[in-house]
């Protein structure tokens, strides 16, 4: 088939790459403008190795855009992490239209986060859906769909690298296939079950001690490895990566106060939250390197009774 691509970064360079290893034609990519200083667009650069026209608009919806898409006479568009907006003037222009992917099930977890809050949540399965774009966000038909189970030690990372990209890039090519071929069905997303999240950045991240131990756990894996969840010590950013949960019990077996470091290992060091223990395997103050957590107290003068978050 001929195919444009929208998008931009590694996961619109592994589509890229898995439609060319088919043999499809890709008649042009439309990715937005880097920045100033910014690194070179991973799905820029791996198209104009292969040949392939490079659009950089700034707006999709500028006039140029939609000649653009015109002239590309695509069978479908593929939408492989978009940030820009897309107009329906110019998503409607390819034959079968197009579609995009966004990495959870929708209509649940909409918006640009949707990785980090299932998980934040205490969600056990999240997934994909690859949808037709509206005007809304995140808000099309359903052409298809994949789950995919979080485990309780599943991270941000995990969930993401291990499984929903490479199952998004694989669900890109059959729901394209499924399309083209008129042997898909699109289903209208139920409004009633609809939940929106925002950005999950450095704000969202920031460590209560004082919540429940699953409550501060969920937040350090689904924010591992970006942004990272984060507490203080003496003014100064303290970022946590890999940790482990020890629950109690009893709440009178918890030993310390909420947010008071209780042991300090080479390995690790433990944080008291409400009704368990944290134990910290991974983590980084804002002006040094990620290391084992013991090494971190260490070098940080964390020791048995600093309490965090001042």
């Amino acid at each position: 088939m001929k195919i444009v691509i929208i998008g931009q970064q590694d996961f619109g360079k592994a589509v890229l790459e898995a439609f060319l290893a088919r043999g499809d034609k890709v008649a042009a990519v439309f990715c937005a403008p880097e920045k100033e200083g910014a690194r070179a667009d991973a799905l820029r650069a791996a198209a104009q190795e292969k040949g392939v026209k490079v659009h950089q608009f700034k707006s999709l919806r500028a006039p140029e855009a939609i000649q653009a898409m015109k002239e590309a006479d695509a069978d479908i568009g593929i939408m492989a992490f978009v940030l820009q907006f897309a107009p329906q003037e110019l998503v409607k222009i390819p034959r079968h239209g197009t579609i995009q992917y966004h990495p959870s099930l929708l209509p649940k977890f909409r918006g640009p986060s949707s990785i980090n809050w299932p998980i934040i949540k205490g969600e056990t399965e999240t997934g994909l859906t690859i949808f037709r774009p509206s005007d809304g966000l995140d808000e099309g038909a359903v052409v298809l769909q994949k789950k995919t189970p979080i485990s309780p030690d599943d991270t941000l990372g995990s969930v993401y690298f291990d499984r929903l990209f490479p199952m998004g890039v694989a669900a890109m090519v059959e729901a394209a296939d499924l399309i083209v071929a008129g042997k898909h069905h699109e289903i209208v997303q139920d409004e009633s079950q609809a939940s929106y999240e925002g950005w999950c950045r450095s704000a969202e991240a920031k460590i209560d001690w004082a919540k429940p131990v699953d409550h501060v756990f969920n937040l350090i894996r689904g924010c591992n490895p970006a942004p990272a969840a984060w507490t203080t010590h003496n003014g100064k950013k303290l970022q946590i990566f890999d940790a482990r949960k020890v629950l109690f019990r009893r709440f009178a077996d918890v030993a310390g106060k909420i947010g008071e470091v209780t042991d300090v290992t080479a390995q690790s060091f433990k944080v008291t939250a409400q009704g368990g223990v944290i134990e910290v395997l991974k983590a980084r103050f804002e002006d040094g390197k990620k290391l084992a957590g013991g090494e971190v107290a260490q070098g940080g003068g964390l020791i048995a009774g600093t309490v965090l978050g001042t």
